[in-house]
């Protein structure tokens, strides 16, 4: 059987603190529990940056108007291939929340937890905290 490929724009949103704002999965989801910086799947024939936008917006209500791709991230699951494609989030309008429900909280950046995310975010942390 072959594994489906799933493509998922996610934005570290950093504030001139030097905090980032993450969001902790919620129950019933994939990797509930962990926490994970926010964003979700592109639609068919959706760009990353244009996905991370409409995701952001619809996930913790934030108007992204500049972002730069910071790395991208291939994973293997046992049933599916993820593309993750991380962004800085440098400008945006609102302040971020957990708009659907989801527990949300700003931490130092150089408090990122590895442990605390999926494993396919790991390396982003460790990027971060370096």
């Amino acid at each position: 059987m072959e594994k489906k490929h799933l493509h998922i724009a996610a934005g570290i949103i950093r504030n001139t603190k030097q905090q980032i704002f993450i969001t902790e999965r919620p129950e019933g989801t994939h990797m509930a529990g962990f926490w994970e910086f926010p964003g979700g799947k592109l639609e068919q024939g959706e760009q990353p940056e244009d996905a991370l936008i409409r995701e952001l917006e619809e996930e913790v209500g934030i108007i992204v108007t500049e972002s730069k791709l910071f790395h991208r991230v291939e994973h293997e699951l046992d049933d599916r291939f993820i593309t993750l494609y991380f962004f800085i989030v440098l400008v945006w309008h609102n302040e971020p929340y957990g708009k659907e429900g989801q527990k949300s909280r700003w931490v130092e950046q150089q408090d990122l937890i590895a442990s605390e995310f999926p494993p396919a975010n790991r390396i982003i942390v460790e990027m971060l905290t370096q």
